[in-house]
């Protein structure tokens, strides 16, 4: 036993060692991703959210150049990393954040700013090149893999990667300690209105941030192409999750960034020798590929509320009260929102499918509302419970559930319903703690666990019968009970806001340690509203599935979901009405143009929050002439004798 012991040892060893060898490569990009993310942040005070977004957008353009136009690869590359990446962080700075800073918008509105970035940049992509993901993306370092002692190898464009992080790492700190351009910087980031009456120029120094910002996600983009097949989701995805090595880092630590980056990458790559038998097998793999999913989640959840440092009372957006009542505006708003919804029923075929997903995408973005508008909590994962609803509706359908036997569409769909709403706790929990940034990248890993760890495993979606009751077979049927359903909906959250419990919301919203001081019971209200916003998001992603008769987990995707978040915002995240004009105008622009025109649409307006701030529902209000002045007060012989003797007794002690 000794010497097959002896014998295995060193095969083994050659093993641990070719595989942290190979994680290395992605563990190199990851740290990468990490040093632009801490840099950006401690050079401009805004986490870089957009940061997979650009990443790809480099990757799309170097292959272009290379693949199509017959660019040699090294002018390209340099081309894509030194002109227009920087170029794209300055024009960003310029256009999208300085205006937020300047207006001194809390971190909450910069997060959604850079939600309408990533999202911009998503839609200009797809109009671009497409959806199709694309192959053939160029290596600028290739060769044969470098020898190393035992018999091992690296390949050289890890080399290039490791040698980038280690020249970039030592130029970061030294810049940052020992140079004047370093010292203002810090002062720059600590008090930036001080820093600007010091005579500091801190709009160069917020462009150097975004350009240096933009560069390395360049970088990292185009180190993990080569790899991948090209696609506008997937690869902003993929970099979006390593900012578990920036949020380890606490947004300060180069360092513990690189660590974590290099661990990380390491460490998926030695889970791939666990092969355990049985059906612990597919968890095992999803944890494999997926692990910096885990670790974006288990970093958000133990950085606590003060990721970037900002004020735990600060307001999470800048929500405006929208036109309500009798008000022009509102019934404007309503009027557009009935047209909308009764004009589909004068539809057939193609155009009347497509419609059916306004309603069912309406409920999912009340949700939003209720959650963020109502609430004040910024909630990225909405796709995941509508993607709950869905799969639950579909589970229970296919008889898929043990001990319960296959369920008509009606009650499946209710007590899937029933069963998400309790998982809103998944994201409500740690919202009692945590608000702005740190609550949204809580809540985006949550979305993205569910995508990764149940949307997309064949041991949960395979098998599956999603289909319509018979006296709804038809589209039009069917679109009238999602019409129903949703004018419930809308009672019930108009039910919500008007009352006391919409009150104490509201509260909790605009000033917490207020309300706690009122007396209001702020977790139990931040718990209740996740609870509603996972059962309206569960029951729009049935009716999502129900229209399609099949679960498709790309309808779900977290990317997607954040551009149903920046459409809720851009509509007026304090509007229910405004949740219907963002589902009408996600559905129609993408079934009537091309897809990504409604990415490009919703991005840019939620990139402009900074000019817009609380939404195109605020727009009325904008243009209203103010009110004219009461004329002085008039009081009689008698009102003037009750004004003295009210004037004498405030005098008495």
């Amino acid at each position: 036993m000794d010497a097959l012991l002896n014998a295995a040892a060193p095969d083994s060893f050659g093993l641990t060692v070719d595989l942290a060898l190979a994680g290395l490569t992605v563990g190199s990009a990851a740290a990468l991703s990490g040093i632009g993310l801490v840099v950006c942040h401690r050079a401009t005070g805004v986490l870089n959210i957009a940061q997979g977004a650009q990443a790809m957008a480099v990757a799309y353009l170097l292959r272009d150049l290379v693949v199509v136009r017959h660019w040699p690869v090294w002018p390209a590359a340099a081309f894509c990393l030194l002109a227009v990446a920087p170029a794209l962080g300055v024009l960003l700075d310029v256009l999208v954040y300085r205006p937020l800073q300047r207006r001194g918008a809390g971190p909450a509105e910069t997060t959604v700013a850079g939600l309408g970035v990533f999202v911009l940049l998503i839609g200009v992509t797809v109009l671009m090149w497409g959806t199709a993901p694309l192959a053939g993306a160029p290596a600028p370092i290739g060769g044969p893999p470098i020898p190393l002692p035992g018999g091992h190898t690296l390949r050289p464009d890890t080399v290039a990667q490791l040698t980038a992080i280690l020249v970039l790492g030592l130029t970061v700190l030294a810049t940052t300690r020992w140079t004047r351009f370093g010292l203002r910087l810090r002062a720059v980031v600590d008090d930036r209105r001080l820093a600007a009456l010091a005579g500091v120029d801190a709009d160069r120094l917020s462009a150097a941030g975004w350009a240096f910002g933009t560069f390395t996600a360049g970088l990292v983009g185009i180190a993990l192409a080569p790899y991948l097949l090209l696609d506008p989701y997937g690869l902003p995805l993929l970099v979006m999750e390593t900012m578990a090595v920036a949020v380890a880092a606490r947004l300060r630590s180069i360092p513990v960034a690189v660590a974590t980056g290099l661990g990380l990458g390491i460490a998926q790559s030695e889970l791939t020798r666990l092969r355990p038998s049985g059906q612990l097998l597919p968890l095992v793999q999803a944890i494999q590929s997926n692990l910096f999913v885990v670790a974006l989640l288990a970093t958000a959840l133990l950085a606590g509320p003060r990721i970037t440092g900002a004020r735990s009372d600060a307001a999470p957006l800048a929500v405006r009260r929208t036109v309500r009542g009798r008000s022009g505006g509102g019934r404007l708003a309503g009027t557009v929102c009935l047209v909308l919804l009764l004009l589909p029923l004068g539809f057939r075929g193609n155009d009347l499918r497509s419609a059916l997903l306004v309603p069912a995408l309406a409920l999912v973005l009340l949700s939003i509302v209720v959650v963020t508008g109502y609430g004040g909590q910024i909630s990225l994962g909405q796709a995941g419970y509508a993607g709950l609803g869905a799969l639950g509706t579909a589970l229970l359908m296919s008889g898929r559930i043990p001990g319960v036997p296959p369920l008509p569409a009606v009650p499946a769909l209710l007590i899937s319903v029933l069963a998400t709403a309790p998982l809103g706790l998944l994201t409500g929990w740690p919202a009692i703690r945590r608000r702005g940034l740190a609550l949204a990248l809580v809540t985006f890993a949550v979305g993205t666990a569910m995508s990764r760890f149940v949307f997309q495993q064949p041991y949960a979606t395979t098998g599956l019968v999603l289909d319509r009751p018979s006296f709804l077979a038809g589209d039009r049927a069917f679109y009238l009970a999602e019409l129903t359903l949703l004018g419930v909906g809308l009672l019930a959250v108009r039910g919500l806001h008007r009352g006391r419990l919409g009150r104490a919301l509201a509260a909790t919203r605009d000033h917490e340690p207020g309300a706690v001081a009122a007396g209001v019971d702020v977790p139990g209200l931040k718990l209740f509203a996740f609870v509603a916003g996972a059962a309206l998001a569960a029951l729009g992603g049935g009716l999502m599935g129900l229209a399609g008769r099949a679960f498709d987990p790309a309808a779900f995707d977290p990317v997607g979901g954040l551009l149903w978040f920046a459409a809720v915002v851009v509509a007026g995240a304090d509007s229910a009405l405004g949740a219907v004009l963002a589902a009408a105008l996600i559905i129609g622009l993408d079934a009537g143009t091309v897809a990504g025109v409604s990415a490009v649409a919703v991005g840019a307006l939620a990139a402009a929050i900074g000019r817009l701030p609380g939404g195109l529902a605020t727009l009325p209000r904008r243009h209203r002439p103010p009110p004219a002045a009461l004329p002085p007060c008039r009081l009689t012989p008698a009102g003037r004798r009750v004004r003295e003797v009210i004037a004498v007794r405030g005098r008495r002690p």
